[in-house]
């Protein structure tokens, strides 16, 4: 079973937040060292941001506004990065961060919520969250501002374009509603499920510099994956030179951390920024 948010659930207007504020600091500094934590809801905007970089208050509510929509209340506490990693930092590529991480192969079932989800959000822009079953052939939709009875059918249709037939489909179980941060709060970080399937482990993707291992670590044990055809697993320590990663039936592979941070900013790059990478995750 899988889980799918949309780009505008209040989690991933987090999300979206904190990656455009991370491709400032990029264009700002070439390697910028940052970490945005982000809190929406309820008319209000509170971001924590640790960086290198220096940031305009006006800068930091032109991305709000655009994202989330005028007349959200912002607070902003600024501070540098601690003095502690700057200096692990300062003359070379080191991983900048602890964890463990995982990358696995996108399946069948993660491939076909992930697409009928894009599909709709053309037809409803606006906060949803969906679940499928393949298993049990079971579909729940929770689609805001949406006619529960022309999405129920909508789904129908692309289940069996995808000859997936009589599936159970429950759409809005509460009724329909009007979603978004009135209704919900919004957090970095908090749909790593729908971000990154069955490749979750401690470290999400959102709001980091691309020396950290949660974005750069996550993103090469994902991109080798897709290319290997089985799970791939690492772990790392703050100021390693290199990662080792363990690919399931071929071993161990050492990798310079310069490589992995290369591999991963290729990755963004190819999504069109940090603040794009937030609207989908990984697939």
């Amino acid at each position: 079973m899988i889980e799918r948010v949309n780009p505008s659930h209040p989690d991933k207007v987090a999300d979206r937040i904190a990656g455009a504020m991370v491709d400032l600091a990029y264009t700002k500094q070439e390697n910028p060292k940052i970490a945005v934590e982000v809190l929406i809801g309820h008319g209000q905007c509170h971001l924590i941001i640790e960086s290198s970089a220096n940031f305009d208050f006006r800068e930091l509510h032109e991305i709000v506004d655009r994202i989330a929509g005028p007349g959200i209340e912002l607070s902003a506490n600024v501070v540098p990065q601690d003095e502690h990693l700057a200096e692990n930092q300062s003359k070379e590529i080191r991983c900048g961060d602890n964890g463990i991480f995982k990358g696995v192969p996108v399946s069948d079932e993660e491939t076909t919520l992930s697409q009928i989800v894009r599909e709709l959000y053309l037809e409803y822009p606006t906060d949803g969250k969906y679940i499928f079953d393949e298993e049990i052939n079971k579909f729940i939709a929770c689609q805001s501002c949406a006619s529960s009875e022309h999405l129920e059918e909508r789904i129908v249709d692309k289940l069996e374009v995808r000859d997936i037939k009589d599936a159970e489909v429950i759409v809005n179980p509460l009724g329909e509603w009007t979603g978004g941060t009135d209704v919900d709060t919004g957090a970095t970080n908090r749909k790593l499920g729908s971000d990154m399937g069955r490749a979750v482990t401690g470290g999400g993707l959102h709001g980091k510099d691309l020396s950290k291992a949660d974005v750069a670590v996550n993103i090469a044990c994902h991109v080798l994956a897709q290319q290997g055809g089985g799970p791939v697993e690492a772990l790392c320590a703050i100021g390693d030179k290199e990662i080792t990663f363990r690919i399931q039936d071929k071993g161990y592979m050492l990798m310079e951390y310069e490589r992995v941070v290369d591999m991963a900013r290729s990755y963004v790059e190819s999504c069109g920024g940090f603040e794009k990478l937030a609207e989908w995750g990984l697939f």
